[in-house]
């Protein structure tokens, strides 16, 4: 719950966009990424090894994120090929 709690607050940040404006790039931990996906970390780096899951961006030798629409759209694919929608 506190997760979901987390993520409220964040997107209550967000600035509201006009046309022509680029949207903020949110990046985001693996371990809010395990938390939007349901995916423990030994899975999410098996479906990148398999190309079936967006790739992490490296922010130095030792850290890496994920951009959190690449996260939100995968989950939006995937729950489409479940109901046999068109993504």
């Amino acid at each position: 719950m506190a997760n979901t709690a987390g993520h409220n607050r964040t997107a209550a940040r967000q600035p509201v966009l006009t046309p022509g404006d680029k949207p903020n790039i949110q990046f985001i931990k693996r371990q809010r990424v395990e938390s939007i996906t349901g995916l423990s970390c030994t899975e999410l780096y098996r479906r990148i090894a398999a190309g079936t899951f967006p790739k992490q961006v490296s922010l130095g030798p030792k850290s890496v994120v994920w951009v959190e629409s690449e996260i939100l759209a995968w989950c939006d694919a995937r729950i489409a090929e479940s109901r046999g929608e068109a993504a």
